[in-house]
């Protein structure tokens, strides 16, 4: 839920500096650009932190080598956000993103279902899970290249 949370504060941050003068950001997409970055280095940080153990128990039993599996996903998401900032990567870096949030899903509809918990709180219920990620791959494509301007 902290990613989430981050997007949409970053964004209405980034957003309202826009407004205010900052012409870097004011701009939707480029505050999109930064509010997705944002999210997504939170999201890997979790991937070394104290929640690490957390997101281990996330990983379905189907799959081996959980923790090579969550350092993995945690670099993705770190590629990722940098990628989607360089032009020539951008739309490269959107399209990983979506995929690699697409593979992750397994992972949170196993948590959900589980009712396992991240730093201590419960994850969300699957509907509200599932919609969260819906709203992260909605904000990758739209700060992607092919919707500029």
């Amino acid at each position: 839920m902290v990613p989430f949370i981050a997007l949409i504060v970053s964004f209405l941050l980034f957003r309202g500096l826009g407004f205010l003068g900052l012409n870097y950001l004011n701009d939707w997409h480029t505050s999109l650009q930064w509010a997705v970055v944002i999210m997504l280095l939170l999201s890997a940080s979790a991937h070394w932190g104290r929640r690490r153990p957390d997101l281990v128990k996330m990983v379905p039993p189907a799959f081996p080598q959980k923790e090579w599996i969550i350092t993995v996903t945690g670099i993705l998401e770190i590629a990722g956000a940098l990628g989607i900032l360089v032009p020539a990567l951008s739309l490269i870096a959107s399209v990983c993103l979506v995929l690699l949030l697409i593979a992750m899903l397994p992972a949170n509809i196993y948590a959900a279902r589980n009712k396992l918990t991240i730093g201590g709180k419960p994850v969300p219920k699957l509907p509200v899970r599932i919609g969260i990620q819906l709203i992260f791959i909605t904000a990758v494509l739209l700060a992607s290249p092919l919707f500029t301007g």
